[in-house]
């Protein structure tokens, strides 16, 4: 196929690269002066859009994306898929998608989990939202970028299912880190409290596959001094897209507001801004019941 690429980032650029040495013709564009293995680089987003018979999208917000999409729907012939992969609001993802239909397109929001280590690997998985007709366009690329993609319903359906997930990875993530701080205090060796919980009632991916405490259980960012595998910052962002999403359709998420406002005191507030989210655990450390001592 030939792909336009729009968004060249820690997540678009070995995204577009594995589309690239899968045997596509990828075109990219980027705001940032950047180089990438296998893709030819346009002067615009229009430019990287025009001709394409599928163009992909990996931006930080819903903005960014109203605005790229106002660019690229002219340029983009009918019968063209328009693939988001950002993680952005509900409302973005269904506004994009309704214009870029009535524009004749074949819109999928389509976010991704699995970080930049799965971008890389071509691990990611995919959660879909938009017509089965859009979503078959776009499916063999899902297949190269990532092991799995899930069609969740209509559009912004993809959205809802990224921002439900990270909102249950993001509260346990939490929980998971209190407790080895916990056991720490109890006198419980951490192996053991591991080796109990990973195959007792209390196992979640967080301690299973991500466990915070280096070390313990498979490789993960809390042996590399917790250098991002997913950022906090990035956790915080869709803390808040779940909660902005809550509000809109009055759904009450106190545990989910609860881990947004601690992710938002441990990256504005303190030491969180470049880390892990799994960095809660050193945090959790220092902190005494009634706060830091």
């Amino acid at each position: 196929m030939k792909i336009g690429f729009i968004g060249l980032g820690n997540m678009g650029a070995p995204m577009a690269t594995n589309l690239a040495k899968a045997g596509h013709e990828v075109t990219g564009f980027d705001t940032a002066d950047v180089t990438i293995e296998g893709v030819t680089m346009a002067s615009s987003a229009a430019e990287a859009a025009s001709g394409r018979d599928v163009v992909i999208t990996m931006l930080p917000n819903g903005k960014i994306l109203r605005a790229v999409a106002d660019e690229i729907i002219p340029a983009m012939a009918p019968g063209t898929g328009f693939v988001d992969c950002s993680t952005v609001d509900v409302e973005s993802a269904r506004a994009v998608a309704e214009k870029a239909a009535a524009a004749g397109l074949l819109p999928v929001d389509a976010p991704v989990s699995g970080g930049v280590g799965g971008a890389a690997g071509g691990t990611l998985t995919f959660m879909a939202g938009g017509s089965a007709e859009a979503f078959a366009k776009a499916e063999p690329l899902f297949g190269i970028m990532g092991q799995k993609a899930v069609h969740c319903g209509d559009p912004g359906a993809g959205q809802a299912a990224k921002i439900c997930n990270n909102m249950i990875l993001g509260a346990t993530m939490i929980v998971t880190c209190e407790a080895f701080a916990l056991a720490d205090k109890l006198g419980l060796d951490r192996q053991k409290m591991f080796d109990v919980v990973s195959t007792s009632s209390g196992y979640s991916w967080s301690m299973n596959a991500y466990c915070p405490a280096p070390g313990i259980g498979p490789q993960s960012p809390a042996d590399n001094d917790y250098k991002p595998g997913f950022a906090a910052d990035l956790m915080l962002k869709d803390l808040r897209l779940s909660q902005q999403a809550a509000e809109a359709v009055d759904a009450d998420t106190p545990l989910g507001q609860a881990a947004m406002r601690l992710y938002a005191q441990f990256v504005e507030n303190e030491d969180g801004l470049g880390r892990d989210f799994s960095a809660m655990l050193p945090r959790f450390e220092k902190r005494s019941r009634e706060g830091d001592k």
